[in-house]
């Protein structure tokens, strides 16, 4: 009997754990390639029973989505939440459908008036669970040129040789 308390005793341990740890559901790597972030935020998500338990097993895409001010409320476009394995029927989800994102007002019209004042975009960078509810980092981005990448590619590289050439230097000298 003690022994079977030890096990649940350290179940929910592991369990508070894991609460207070961000768990990353998917990234969206492309983008810090394809744009200047200049601004993130965190917004919950509108979502269906069957998305959340699709998003518990880790899956979902947002390489390919956006957000958009609509009447006053921001959506995500293009997230694909693939329909849940037992979730089929009734209660089963369409996978790349619009979603409301939710954000206080006041930082809506702030992202507003950013986008109006030069062409930036919304874009997902994350999409994560915090304290058992779903939230997405979404970050007010510029789009990149060409050279821009080129540059930054040379600029890794370069870091990347030198840090090579000072650790050959520490283990010969």
């Amino acid at each position: 009997m003690a022994r079977a308390k030890r096990t649940i005793q350290r179940r929910e341990a592991a369990r508070e754990a894991a609460r207070g740890q961000d768990r990353v559901v998917a990234t969206n790597r492309k983008a810090r390639h394809d744009y200047e972030i200049l601004d993130t935020y965190e917004c919950g998500i509108v979502l269906q029973g069957s998305e959340v338990k699709s998003l518990r097993e880790g899956k979902a895409q947002i390489g390919d989505s956006y957000a958009r001010v609509d009447d006053g409320e921001l959506w995500l476009f293009q997230m694909h939440i693939p329909p849940w394995k037992t979730g089929v029927g009734f209660g089963a989800h369409d996978p790349d459908r619009k979603r409301k994102l939710l954000v206080h007002r006041k930082e809506i019209t702030e992202m507003v008036g950013q986008t109006q004042a030069q062409p930036l975009t919304f874009i997902p960078l994350r999409v994560y669970f915090k304290d058992g509810k779903v939230k997405i980092e979404l970050a007010i981005a510029k789009g990149k040129k060409l050279y821009d990448k080129r540059q930054d590619l040379a600029k890794r590289d370069a870091e990347r040789d030198m840090a090579r050439v000072l650790r050959g230097a520490e283990r010969g000298g």
